[in-house]
């Protein structure tokens, strides 16, 4: 069964985002919460609530807060979206209907750059450095599942966007609450390049990260889904690595196993850009390329320099890593 609970709003975080965040009063304790505005609306003082207290109460890192399943107070009177029909997080208690983005045409191939991530925090990284190669390329993002899920949830979407850094945002599969909804990845990637003229795209999960510790169970499958809708529709591919110096699992040291899996598993040949002066070893199949990793202008640029818990000094590859990734991007977006 769900873990829920009964609240009520005792703090305003921050009252104004779309992914609202709150504290809420649980049986006498005072915990973190937020709430999905779009799903859910928008919370106030006093507001009686029931909250999902599961990732919370397993102490999750990026998603360690309980989560408004209903406002008891404001929420019921809901209508939805006029003329939607296409469920989203369909026959659970959270389901809703989008206008889908698809349209009946397909357009292929379609000949243009698509970066498929391996974490959401790759995603500042790969979007500044393809701009200081492509200054005015329109590249767009298609968050898909394998993370966080609702699309108001990451700040970094709302700055990229606001700073020019992103053209679009569109939530694929089960990811909801961008600024369009897709069926499937294929369908967004298809969209974004094809309808709404993007240069190029980038692609993977929202904030966090699905993992068991198993070479199939984790959310970095994704981009092995991602990258076959990308080769399918005839985008140049390049695989985004995930790389760590400073993990203290030593799976994910060096070239991680969630990279590594997807490059045995895909059916076709990508491109994966890593910088000059790093070493991995890469099935033959698949084309490396040397980059440029601006560490120190990422550095300089404002952009978030955490990644689980560890700053860019503490791990430097990981970012250098998905900067080559952003710099081959931006070199193939200017070709």
């Amino acid at each position: 069964m769900l873990k829920l609970r009964r609240a009520t709003v005792v703090a305003l975080v921050d009252p104004d985002e779309p992914f609202q965040r709150l504290e809420v009063d649980v049986g006498g304790a005072r915990r973190a919460a937020g709430a999905d505005v779009a799903l859910v609306g928008r919370c106030e003082l006093g507001d009686e609530l029931i909250v999902n207290v599961e990732a919370l109460d397993l102490e999750l890192g990026s998603g360690g807060f309980d989560v408004v399943h209903a406002n008891l107070t404001r929420g019921l009177a809901g209508e939805g979206t006029p003329g939607a029909h296409v469920m989203k997080l369909n026959y659970t208690s959270l389901q809703h209907a989008v206008l889908p983005v698809e349209g009946e045409a397909l357009a292929v191939p379609l000949e243009r750059p698509v970066a498929v991530l391996a974490l959401h925090g790759q995603l500042p990284c790969v979007a500044w450095a393809a701009a200081q190669g492509a200054p005015g390329a329109r590249v767009g993002y298609v968050q898909t599942g394998g993370g966080a899920l609702p699309g108001a949830l990451s700040r970094v979407v709302r700055e990229l966007r606001a700073r020019g850094l992103l053209a679009g945002h569109l939530t694929a599969g089960p990811a909801h609450g961008g600024e369009g909804e897709a069926i499937t990845t294929a369908g967004a990637l298809h969209h974004g390049l094809a309808e709404l003229d993007w240069d190029g795209a980038i692609v993977g999960p929202g904030p966090g990260i699905i993992g068991s510790g198993s070479a199939l169970g984790h959310g970095g499958l994704e981009a092995l889904d991602s990258a076959h809708a990308a080769l399918a529709l005839g985008c140049e591919t390049l695989l985004v690595a995930r790389m760590s110096s400073a993990d203290e699992r030593e799976r994910h040291r060096g070239l991680s196993h969630h990279t590594a899996t997807v490059l045995a598993l895909l059916l076709a040949p990508v491109a994966v850009a890593l910088p000059a002066e790093v070493a991995a070893a890469l099935p033959d199949r698949h084309e490396r390329r040397a980059a440029r990793a601006d560490v120190a202008g990422y550095r300089d640029s404002g952009l978030p320099t955490r990644t689980m818990g560890r700053g860019l000094e503490q791990d430097e590859l990981f970012f250098a890593a998905a900067l080559a990734a952003g710099t081959a991007l931006g070199e193939a977006l200017a070709r």
